[in-house]
């Protein structure tokens, strides 16, 4: 071969290719930033296509189209806030990477909306404005029109805020809001609006009761055992079949009740016997999970990764089946009054509506979702596999209760409700063990006997909090502040709208 001599070698080549690499990587990398945005902007084009095919021959089409796409938008906005109530446990104790855990939410997602998503469905639709006082459809339509609009606009600004607002606090208001604006404060159905934010104030506490003392009674049957690991066999088979009999009786009962009434004797016999094979087909896979472990609390992490995922995906299944409502509901409302049936309260929602909110919620969590993860599942308070799994199943149950009810419940509240109540569980906890205690108290001692440093002592007494109080805090004043800017925020657009159109 030959080999050219050092002063033919040419430099300047070299970099410029190194150039054109480098530019070519930032292109690259660039590119990777609109693939999101850019999927998103392809989803509200088809929900456009699939609103216009269903309402262009209507007289309100516009608005229909307008309010279909506004929802698949709020949909979106949705799916990416909420994921981290979700997954959220799941991802921070390490017991999901993060691309499955999306997979898994935008699935259950789908599931839960279009099974049992309806009931949530009609309260946000017809019962926050009483529409039986509505004297014009037409200026109803558009007043759903700004609260929608509203409500999406607070719920993307919170994303880029990563601040972990009330989904339901802001369509809540919103409705309330824009209806108080068009047909003044007797449209509104106060007492409805007073039930809604009753569970709003109740669902933390159910749901951090219920996580609570799912959490002791892990501790008292498997961790504080002192066969670890012979515990967990033992009960995490029972937990995985529990709560495959339950969610098994819940669809029979109530997620099917739209298609076939099956009866509380059926649902509940059906529930029993998948909850059966469920803990006979775990024992053999636990078991196996379990061989080499060693007998310490960090060896339970593996054997609880099941439960926690199987949690994960039963808590994304009732954030689709509740929050699916939050996007579409005004937007039902809107067809409702196109279509000349708004006082029909007792129809069906439109099954394309219905795909819409359920996909968008999907589309969210896949393209956007890692935004408020590690808020919900790691900074608040550390959890594991256990911890996650308390917290993923007390929420899912309280949530699909509510959604049962028909009462839209944030689960923003319901999830962080129960992240605190396991972290306060673990601070009390933590300080009755003697040996906790004993070390908590030489730590404190100061070096010096006959000096005293209260100050000292309290800073370090904080430090060894269990959950993070400036997180609650901070998360109380989205909460407060969400409902009102809503409600100003849909009357001022309402405003806009009625100045501009009607």
């Amino acid at each position: 071969m030959t080999q050219f001599p050092e002063n033919r070698k040419k430099p300047t080549l070299d970099k410029d290719l190194d150039k054109m690499t480098r530019v070519e990587e930032a292109v690259n990398h660039l590119g990777q930033r609109f693939v999101a945005p850019g999927a998103a902007l392809l989803f509200l084009v088809v929900t456009a296509l699939v609103a216009s095919s269903y309402a262009g021959g209507t007289p309100g089409a516009v608005i229909t189209l307008a309010a279909a796409i506004i929802g698949a938008y709020m949909a979106m906005n949705i799916g990416a806030k909420d994921v981290a109530n979700n997954v959220g446990p799941a991802v921070g104790s390490k017991a999901l990477p993060l691309t499955a855990a999306l997979i898994i939410a935008a699935i259950c997602e789908v599931f839960g909306a279009l099974i049992t998503g309806g009931n949530v469905v009609e309260t946000i639709a017809s019962g926050i404005v009483d529409v039986r006082t509505v004297p014009d459809p037409h200026v109803f339509a558009w007043a759903m029109l700004g609260a929608i609009l509203a409500a999406a606009l607070l719920v993307n600004l919170s994303n880029l805020l990563k601040a972990p607002i009330s989904t339901t606090h802001s369509i809540v208001g919103a409705v309330a809001g824009a209806g108080t604006a068009a047909f003044g404060v007797g449209a509104v159905d106060w007492a409805s609006l007073m039930g809604i934010a009753l569970t709003w104030v109740l669902t933390p506490f159910i749901s951090a009761f219920f996580a609570v003392a799912l959490l002791a009674f892990i501790n008292q049957v498997i961790i504080d055992r002192d066969d670890k690991i012979d515990a967990a066999r033992k009960w995490v088979p029972v937990l995985l079949g529990v709560m495959a009999g339950v969610m098994t009786a819940y669809l029979m009962r109530f997620g099917l009740h739209r298609v076939i009434d099956v009866p509380s004797g059926v649902s509940l016999a059906t529930g029993l016997a998948v909850g059966l094979i469920a803990w006979r087909l775990c024992i053999p896979l636990i078991r196996n999970q379990s061989e080499g472990l060693e007998n310490r609390n960090q060896s339970l992490r593996t054997l609880f990764q099941w439960p926690l995922i199987f949690a994960a995906a039963l808590m994304s299944f009732g954030h689709g089946a509740n929050d699916v409502s939050n996007a579409i509901g005004p937007v039902v409302a809107i067809v409702r009054a196109d279509y000349g049936n708004l006082n029909d309260v007792f129809a069906p929602a439109p099954q394309w509506v219905m795909l819409i909110g359920a996909f968008g919620l999907s589309c969210g969590i896949l393209l956007f979702g890692p935004r408020l993860i590690r808020l919900v599942g790691e900074q608040i308070t550390k959890l594991n596999p256990m911890r996650g799994f308390c917290v993923s199943t007390s929420t899912a149950l309280t949530v699909l209760t509510a959604s049962h009810f028909g009462m839209p419940v944030s689960t923003t509240h319901t999830a962080i409700g129960a992240v605190f109540g396991v972290g306060f569980f673990r601070e009390w906890y933590t300080a009755q063990g003697r040996k906790q205690q004993e070390a908590l108290r030489k730590s404190l001692a100061p070096a010096d006997p006959s000096t005293d440093e209260p100050d000292e002592n309290a800073s370090e007494t904080r430090r060894r909090y269990l959950v993070r109080r400036s997180h609650f805090m901070t998360i109380i004043a989205a909460w407060i502040i969400t409902l009102p800017a809503s409600a100003a925020l849909a009357a001022a657009l309402y405003a806009i709208i009625h100045l501009l159109f009607i």
